[in-house]
């Protein structure tokens, strides 16, 4: 099985939006275009590094996809969770 990187780096890319959905909608407040800016950022980056290393690794799992969704999930959950520690410090 041949793994596609533009559809892991998709998968990732998918993983990061659906957590940063569902962060907003949690908060009930308005639509923060700069934060999801920033998520679409962080996300799209973790997509890209997930699968370079992906890549390099030679793996051939069929549940690489899955694998990179998640992947991208925690990149977002845990960014945010970095740049609101780092500006309550402020």
């Amino acid at each position: 099985m041949e793994i596609n990187l533009i559809w892991i780096i998709l998968a990732a890319f998918l993983g990061g939006m659906a957590t940063a959905l569902i962060g907003w909608s949690q908060q009930g407040g308005s639509f923060n275009g700069k934060k999801f800016g920033a998520s679409l950022a962080r996300s799209l980056i973790g997509g890209v590094v997930i699968a370079i290393a992906i890549d390099y690794s030679g793996a051939t799992v069929p549940l690489i996809y899955l694998i990179a969704f998640c992947s991208g999930a925690g990149i977002e959950v845990g960014g945010n969770r970095i740049m609101g520690a780092s500006t309550a410090r402020r």
